[in-house]
């Protein structure tokens, strides 16, 4: 199983971007999958999660209703929008994905056993 995020950047205040989480080596649709970040000298915490098929979705407090979680099954794709974005967004963000035979979305770091190699956001103020 192979997680690859990317679309990080550089951004300013208020602006937006779209992280994409694309999978291999895996039956996608078989998946849950979350967002996670890291900022510089704190602990990694939840972001978003989706479940399996794309019907259930979980937000962390600090980023509901600017974040949006989505995923395109046929593209092995889950991805991230974040609008609105703020200086305490920035942080590397890491995509996990974990098998459920049913669709219930994961929120915990210790639920998802892959992991991709993360994705740099940073947002100046």
């Amino acid at each position: 199983v192979q997680l690859q995020a990317s679309g990080g950047g550089l951004v300013q205040a208020g602006d937006s971007l779209r992280l994409s989480c694309v999978a291999s080596g895996l039956t996608f649709s078989s998946y849950a999958v979350g967002w996670f970040r890291q900022a510089p000298g704190k602990e990694r915490e939840f972001v978003a999660a989706i479940s399996r098929g794309g019907t259930r979705k979980y937000y962390a407090d600090s980023v509901k209703g600017r974040f949006t979680i989505s995923r395109d099954n046929a593209k092995n794709t889950v991805y991230l929008r974040m609008n609105n974005l703020k200086f305490e967004d920035t942080a590397v963000y890491y995509c996990a994905a974990d098998y459920r035979v049913s669709g219930e979305v994961l929120t915990s770091i210790g639920q998802y056993r892959n992991w991709g190699q993360g994705t740099l956001v940073t947002v100046s103020s």
